[in-house]
């Protein structure tokens, strides 16, 4: 395995994939639950207090812990405060969320927002607030970045206690010229170094608001100094005057927010929420053409208009979104040179014996994603279903399974079944391998019909090949027998274990450990029938 660097012995920090002013974050992995994790990194250089070292570690494993208590699955959950022995490094470990930043919902030269895709999110980050307000936690630092919108629609809102762990909300006024920053967003009593209190979200989240509907920030400057000095002086411009459709009440509600005194906006975010649901889609209701969002990105009313709604089922529409895009009309990738060839195949050596390392150390997970990241730049190069490339996809899905994620290993082995039909034909040997392991996901998944279905019909065709006791045909038969079993159709499990343990005596003899297994298994289901009153055994 490539050398990492890991934190308090089990996080480790894989891939920077963001860079702020008071921290890097890092895609990471926990070696520990064989999960994926983020890791915020905080600077050296943002640390306050570097004189007063204990008391700066007091503080902030108590901010964390604070942060830990909001509640509310629109805030990342944190499972860990690290403080490297000097003091001087400080890491957060936290939930990796999937989804799209508030910054790419609005881009210059982009249209608005719908009007509820803007209320959703407002709404959404209400919610949240609330939850951190009852705590308390002031977020201090609430801006489009800090905000990221799950592929389900749920609104996510980042670094809750950051700013207060660094105490980054007393700010000088100064004209230096400085970048803009999270100035865009800042209070005026933040401005001004007074108290910080829920009121100093709620004109954040104005700020934020009144961007999504108008397409561009409250205040613009040359210099942090003038875009401060507006935050505590300028009037906003209202949404009205810069897009037409806006109503007046959402208007009067941004105003609201924005008032300059922290007692003049709303009382608390609950009312800012009553405000805000008249421009929310009703449960049931279908949004129209033009409601739709920007393209790519994830649809943040999904969830008012269909509240507590189940995940989409296994194999429905949709649900293959983690598989490698493949088809008859899947292009070859142009021949390489030699040398580049010899070079992509070393890689891909490399990222096999990286997975076999991580699966003898039972990280499945992290296996998954280390095939992944070669998966997508091999299909570049050799194309979507070369054999290099259908094995490493064969790997991810393995890695999946064997982590317990049978719910991404399933669309994964099924589109594997489609290719290598299309590649090597529908009774090749990788083709049936792939369909028996989707069959198997489906059982884990509670899919048991289709599941013994799907067994079945490789069975059928690893008949006609290779006969009924081949190792292929002896494992299918066993497994349907076994999930017979777990079914409670006991009869039905000896009916189809009784000659496999006949079979297996024949070719293998009575000592093999797959007879004995079998034997035992039969003695059980013995045991169970004669108990139930059914009659004779068997």
């Amino acid at each position: 395995m490539p050398d990492v660097r890991r934190i308090a012995e089990r996080y480790e920090l894989l891939e920077q994939f963001d860079h702020g002013g008071m921290g890097d974050v890092w895609r990471g992995y926990d070696a520990v639950l064989d999960r994926p994790v983020a890791v915020k990194l905080i600077r050296p250089q943002a640390v306050t207090s570097p004189h007063l070292a204990e008391e700066f570690e007091k503080r902030f494993r108590r901010e964390a812990r604070v942060t830990a208590r909001i509640q509310h699955p629109g805030v990342p959950q944190v499972y860990d405060a690290v403080l490297d022995e000097s003091y001087e490094q400080l890491f957060l470990v936290m939930e990796l969320v999937d989804g799209v930043p508030l910054t790419a919902y609005v881009r210059p030269g982009q249209p608005p927002l719908p009007l509820g895709w803007a209320a959703a999110v407002a709404a959404q980050v209400a919610t949240v607030l609330s939850y951190a307000h009852d705590v308390p936690v002031v977020h201090r630092d609430l801006k489009p970045s800090n905000i990221l919108v799950a592929r389900d629609g749920t609104v996510k809102v980042l670094d809750f206690g950051i700013a207060a762990i660094l105490r980054t909300d007393v700010t000088k006024l100064t004209a230096t010229g400085s970048p803009i920053g999270t100035h865009q967003y800042m209070a005026p009593e933040q401005v001004r170094g007074a108290r910080v209190t829920p009121r100093t979200d709620l004109y954040a989240l104005g700020c934020v608001l009144h961007e999504l509907l108008s397409g561009r920030p409250l205040f613009s400057g040359d210099s942090e100094w003038q875009l401060m000095m507006q935050h505590v002086n300028a009037a906003p411009t209202p949404l009205r005057e810069l897009r037409a459709d806006v109503p007046e009440a959402l208007e009067e509600l941004v105003l609201h927010l924005l008032r300059k005194a922290p007692e003049a906006r709303p009382a608390d975010v609950q009312e800012v929420y009553e405000r805000l649901r008249p421009f929310l889609p009703a449960p049931g209701e279908e949004s129209a053409p033009e409601e739709a969002g920007p393209a790519g990105t994830p649809d943040p009313t999904g969830i008012f208009r269909r509240p507590y709604a189940p995940r989409s089922r296994a194999g429905a529409t949709g649900a293959r979104q983690n598989a490698p895009s493949a088809g008859p009309d899947a292009v070859p990738a142009p021949m390489l040179p030699p040398a580049q060839r010899d070079e992509l195949r070393e890689q891909i050596r490399e990222v096999y014996d990286h997975c076999a390392a991580l699966w003898d150390e039972d990280r499945f997970s992290q296996a998954a994603e280390v095939v992944g990241e070669m998966i997508e730049s091999a299909a570049q190069v050799l194309g979507s279903e070369s054999k290099a490339v259908l094995a490493l996809r064969r790997r991810r899905a393995f890695s999946r399974q064997l982590a317990g994620d049978h719910r991404s290993a399933l669309p994964e082995f099924e589109a594997l079944a489609d290719a290598y039909g299309r590649v090597s034909g529908p009774n090749s040997e990788e083709a049936l391998d792939c369909r028996a392991q989707a069959a198997r996901c489906r059982g884990e998944l509670g899919r048991v019909t289709e599941a013994l279905a799907g067994l079945h019909g490789v069975l059928d065709a690893v008949r006609a090949v290779d006969g009924d006791v081949s190792e292929n045909a002896v494992e299918l038969r066993r497994d349907i027998g076994m999930l017979l079993l777990a079914q409670q159709r006991a009869a039905e499990a000896y009916d189809v274990l009784e000659p496999l343990h006949a079979d297996l005596c024949v070719v293998y003899g009575p000592d093999d450990e797959l007879t004995a297994e079998v034997a035992e298994t039969l003695a059980v289901i013995r045991l169970d029938l004669d108990g139930s009153g059914s009659g004779s055994t068997p």
